[in-house]
């Protein structure tokens, strides 16, 4: 799972995870049309992504295809994300016990003895 996070920390990355999201099965030449930066450096990326197991790729004849492969996404979403779906937002802050309008008091009182 490392790996997963590692190759989702750089946002050109997850910007070629997100062209193969909208559309399956482009080639590096595809990929590296609209990013500023050489063909070389966009298959360093794609590497990455394929370590990581985010990208699966095939050949096609000559050229090479890449997909993305959700698998990965969803254990992670699963694993960290989906634990915290049925907890309410203030107990996992820790706020379970204050009252709604508490900290807005505190704030009122202290400014007016700013003033005073």
């Amino acid at each position: 799972m490392t790996d997963t996070f590692a190759a989702l920390a750089d946002p050109t990355r997850r910007h070629l995870l997100d062209r193969l999201s909208e559309e399956g099965g482009l080639t590096l030449a595809n990929l590296s049309e609209d990013l500023p930066m050489t063909r070389q450096a966009v298959a360093k990326h794609l590497a990455v992504l394929e370590a990581a197991e985010l990208v699966a790729s095939e050949r096609d004849g000559r050229c090479k295809r890449h997909y993305l492969n959700p698998v990965p996404l969803a254990k992670m979403a699963r694993r960290w994300l989906g634990r915290f779906e049925e907890v309410p937002l203030g107990a996992m802050a820790g706020f379970q016990g204050a009252p709604a309008g508490a900290g807005m008091a505190r704030t009122a009182t202290r400014g007016a003895s700013a003033h005073s």
